[in-house]
């Protein structure tokens, strides 16, 4: 999505279409995982879906196995935990981005709450300083496998950047995960100066 605002020659400006993340909250673990925008359409298949419990009982004689386990998901070993129940009945783990933060040098933190009112969000940051994104998400009813973090840059609707990022894997709890994205610097000179647009997803 372009932006419309016009910009100083020390200033870069992202017009971030944030609210994909919105659309795209949902990460599907066990099956078939589409990226068309980075491998043309391939796909990667994670296997199975399997529950809580089955994932308990799994190699439960692997004494190192099952400290992963109960630690990926906050056991205590001496509480008897109705797995089913945790997970709600579900069994397809979900994953909702929650909010989603600018740091960059010069300049107060930026904290977003999503779904936003609008479309898009636009902000300024100044060419050559430093940034990061930080985000923070829950993971509900499953184990959530090779989750992964996709951002993907556009300049005059030719695409510039694709930065795809395995964060790992993570077990369902009621409180949110924080990730911080590696740090970042603007393009420089007059040539990258401009308006951009930005697609996140998780």
């Amino acid at each position: 999505m372009a932006s419309t605002r016009q910009l100083s020659d020390t200033t870069e400006s992202i017009d971030s279409d944030l609210d994909s993340i919105e659309e795209e909250e949902e990460e599907e673990v066990g099956g078939e995982i589409e990226d068309e925008e980075e491998d043309g359409g391939g796909t990667s298949n994670l296997g199975p879906i399997i529950s809580l419990k089955q994932h308990l009982e799994l190699d439960k004689e692997d004494e190192s196995l099952r400290r992963w386990k109960e630690q990926l998901l906050g056991l205590d070993k001496n509480l008897l935990l109705d797995m089913d129940g945790v997970a709600g009945g579900e069994m397809e783990p979900a994953v909702k981005v929650l909010t989603l933060g600018i740091e960059a040098e010069g300049r107060p933190h930026l904290k977003l709450s999503l779904p936003f009112a609008s479309k898009s969000h636009a902000f300024t940051l100044k060419e050559g300083s430093s940034y990061r994104l930080c985000f923070t998400f829950v993971v509900s009813h499953n184990i959530v496998s090779g989750l992964t973090y996709v951002n993907t840059v556009w300049k005059n609707g030719l695409r510039v950047d694709h930065t795809r990022t395995m964060l790992g894997t993570f077990g369902p709890r009621a409180e949110p995960y924080t990730h911080f994205t590696d740090e970042e610097t603007t393009p420089c000179g007059i040539l990258a100066r401009g308006s951009y647009s930005a697609k996140t997803k998780v």
